[in-house]
């Protein structure tokens, strides 16, 4: 079973993988040691079915109950580099198209390839964001893709 692991800079780390019966899931381990547990949509990768965040001590229960070894905070280098990946932090400036509107709107996984990991909103931190969260003037997305990809999501996310 194939199983990607993405580096959410400020945020901690994600993986993905599907099923044997092709229901693709989303995990995002925080650097707090909170957990989001996604089931994604098969048609639309952008679309959750499922959310389940789980607090510390549930991650903890949860790891101990599979067996599975616990990634412990701090574990994480930030400085690691992914060959051809890359993030960014893209600003929802005030006009732009997509305020005011669902992150969903963007279509940013199927028209850039770009994944929006999280949304930054003040000093909150909204990890793997359903596409159904409505986007603001001042929110920070934290993207996840190839240069290119990046590049083409802010370019689409500027004031019209």
């Amino acid at each position: 079973m194939e199983i990607t692991q993405t580096l959410l800079p400020g945020v901690g780390m994600r993986y993905d993988m599907r099923t044997t019966k092709g229901v693709p899931l989303s995990i995002v381990v925080h650097r707090e040691g909170q957990a989001d547990l996604c089931v994604l949509s098969r048609e639309d990768p952008d679309d959750v079915r499922l959310e389940l965040s789980l607090n510390e001590d549930e991650v903890d229960a949860l790891a101990e109950l599979l067996g599975a070894a616990r990634i412990a905070e701090g574990m994480l280098d930030v400085t690691r580099e992914i060959p051809g990946l890359e993030s960014a932090r893209l600003a929802i400036e005030p006009g732009s198209p997509f305020a005011g509107h669902p992150l969903g709107s963007t279509k940013a996984r199927t028209l850039t390839g770009c994944s929006i990991v999280a949304i930054v909103r003040g000093d909150d931190v909204l990890a793997a964001p359903g596409p159904e969260e409505p986007l603001a003037a001042g929110d920070t997305l934290v993207v996840v893709g190839s240069a290119t990809g990046i590049d083409q999501l802010r370019v689409r996310l500027q004031p019209v």
